[in-house]
């Protein structure tokens, strides 16, 4: 996979406001440097680009699943070639959200988040068929994923 210098600015650009931490809902997490303002894209998910096929085989043998599909046949594995956002882990009462369009995962806050918040997203339908635990703490929380 190539790195572009728009790839480089994102990820330079991310790392100034955002920082991979200990999280309290599960091993590491997402949070921001800075305070954040609501409706503004972070960024995109990155990782490698596979046929849904290849998804659902490789989601058989991971613990933890780093794949979203992404409506098109296809799916990203941020397993490999990752960025930050694979850090972003589930809340049933997410301050952030993720868009899918053309074959991107876009993430973008909600509402506005404190300097030192972890960043995270209500992941929808998963691969774990609601077999998993859900640790986010919310007072919503809807106890698996």
């Amino acid at each position: 996979m190539n790195v572009s210098s728009s790839d480089l600015h994102e990820e330079n650009s991310l790392s100034s406001q955002l920082e991979v931490r200990r999280s309290r809902i599960d091993g590491k997490g997402l949070f921001a440097k800075r305070a954040l303002p609501p409706r503004r894209k972070l960024g995109e998910y990155a990782g490698e680009r596979i046929l849904e096929k290849e998804a659902r085989r490789r989601v058989r043998t991971q613990k933890k699943l780093l794949i979203v599909e992404t409506g098109d046949g296809y799916a990203i594995d941020g397993s490999v070639g990752g960025n930050l956002f694979r850090y972003l882990n589930h809340s049933c009462t997410p301050n952030t959200y993720m868009r899918i369009f053309h074959g991107h995962i876009e993430f973008y806050t909600l509402r506005p988040i404190s300097r030192g918040e972890e960043l995270t997203c209500q992941y929808g339908e998963t691969h774990h068929d609601g077999k998993l635990l859900c640790k986010c703490g919310s007072i919503h929380c809807k106890g698996r994923l």
